[in-house]
């Protein structure tokens, strides 16, 4: 089976799911085509959720120019979309007058970036802010504008506007060869082979994070080749206060370990960086003792005995530039990168989006608003932060709302199902978890995984066995015990 679209959108992370978004609100058929089956499965899921304010990237460079917006942009989105965005503010601790130096270089480059409000303060001030920072610190870098998300949650909030505004989502869909016709714009240009069948397009949007590389090389577009820079993170327990995000002087090729709260009130220890084979995605223990060590130095009272998680990833870095890679491609036209797409790409995804269209315009695509476009997202319901009352309506509405399948985050039946209904759909137990939290608690789903899997098994109209935890083939159930099903 083949369908054709205007747009094609190859990777469904928080990149692609944002260049969506933005341009759902046109007179164009758009399809996002993802390898996995689900979304914000790479690097968008292996992350921190910090919003940086801006001030790190060297002015002039593409990160420099989106960082800023996109960290602006958050406060319009998260209100239009629906998620969780907190606006913390956060500040680098500097421990010596060389890091004062460095502090102050970095105000520098964020008053050439545009960020706002950028103050180095004192000991006194430090410690008005957060409390809990290192007494050791003698100054600091104070940005009120820095703030935190999850990041999979923008990707999949961004993604399910767009695909109300109808906008086409294939996953599991890993592109292997990609076909260019002539140029006549009337025509579709591009034809992507995939396992859930071919999708032609007159313009393609490579958003394909670390796989960007082997996009534009089967497109016959610009050759560069994708650095795994492997990175560790640790989550903690919750906390009764949330941290506000704490940095360190940051190194040529990393922002260091950084220690902050979360929107749901954990605190996460982000993250090491080190170049390893593409794919890996082990945690090492020598990458945790980093971690830990450099959180001690920033938060010296924290309990690093209530890990409750550690996790990898790998940023799609371009080998040769530590920058983004935005705009049309110079050797096949209709082809536009958004590669490169590292830190701060959580940040910046809602202004990567916005030059996305302005490169489309300067392109010549005609981009004429529909008049049904609906920028508006309603978040479904979540019981945990919800009011009393609010419950008991719930409750009243549909029992399987007082049955508590997660007890750590307090995530009733009635959630999880609501959250294999939404469109695009969990089709997975990570896929329920990312959405509504199942199992992101302190037991690490060991209480709730069997009923999520009943519950999807069920939905999905499935036997237990066939319910995947995350990519296919990554069966939980082997079978019934002893003739029990």
């Amino acid at each position: 089976m083949t369908e054709t679209f205007d747009i094609a959108i190859v990777g469904a992370g928080i990149t692609g799911c944002a260049i969506a978004r933005q341009l759902a609100r046109f007179d164009l058929s758009i399809c996002v085509v993802e390898a996995a089956n689900d979304i914000a499965l790479g690097a968008s899921k292996a992350n921190g959720g910090l919003v940086h304010a801006g001030y790190d990237p060297a002015p002039g460079t593409v990160k420099a120019q989106v960082n800023a917006r996109g960290c602006e942009l958050y406060g319009t989105w998260s209100q239009e979309l629906g998620f969780l965005f907190r606006r913390t503010g956060s500040m680098v601790l500097g421990f010596n007058d060389e890091d004062r130096a460095h502090l102050e270089k970095l105000r520098q480059n964020g008053l050439a970036n545009g960020v706002p409000e950028l103050s180095i303060v004192g000991p006194e001030r430090i410690h008005e802010l957060e409390p809990r920072a290192s007494a050791k610190a003698t100054c600091a870098l104070w940005c009120p504008s820095t703030g935190n998300v999850d990041p999979f949650e923008v990707a999949i909030v961004a993604l399910e506007n767009a695909v109300a505004n109808g906008v086409t989502f294939m996953r599991s869909a890993p592109v292997e060869a990609i076909d260019v016709a002539g140029s006549d714009d009337k025509a579709a240009r591009f034809t992507l082979a995939t396992p859930a069948g071919d999708v032609r397009c007159r313009y393609l949007i490579n958003a394909a994070g670390n796989g960007a590389a082997d996009i534009s090389h089967m497109a016959g577009a610009e050759e560069f080749q994708m650095v795994w820079r492997q990175g560790n993170i640790v989550v903690l327990d919750k906390e009764p206060r949330a941290l506000m995000p704490l940095y360190p002087v940051p190194t040529p090729i990393s922002k260091g370990v950084i220690v902050t709260g979360t929107v749901h009130g954990n605190t996460v220890i982000t993250a090491t960086a080190a170049v390893r084979e593409p794919g890996d995605t082990q945690t090492y223990a020598d990458d945790v003792n980093a971690l830990l060590d450099g959180a001690r130095k920033l938060v010296p009272d924290l309990d690093t005995r209530r890990v409750v998680r550690a996790f990898a990833g790998g940023r799609p870095v371009i080998q040769g530039t530590n920058d983004f890679f935005i705009g049309q491609s110079a050797v096949v036209p209709g082809l536009f990168q958004a590669a490169g797409i590292q830190s701060p790409g959580v940040a910046s995804a809602p202004a990567i989006a916005e030059r996305m269209e302005q490169v489309l315009r300067d392109a010549g695509v005609a981009l004429r608003e529909r008049a049904d476009w609906n920028p508006i997202r309603h978040a479904p319901d979540d019981f945990d932060r919800a009011p009393l009352a609010r419950k008991e309506e719930l409750i009243e509405s549909n029992p399987a709302w007082g049955q508590i399948v997660c007890r750590c985050e307090t995530v009733p039946e009635a959630e999880i199902v609501a959250a294999i209904r939404r469109r695009p759909s969990a089709v997975s137990v990570e896929g329920v978890k990312r959405r509504c939290r199942a199992g992101m608690g302190r037991c690490q789903s060991g209480f709730c995984q069997s009923r999520v899997v009943a519950i999807l098994a069920r939905e999905l109209g499935c036997d237990p066995s066939e319910v995947l935890l995350e990519d296919a083939g990554s069966w939980l159930v082997e079978g019934p015990l002893k003739g029990v099903r």
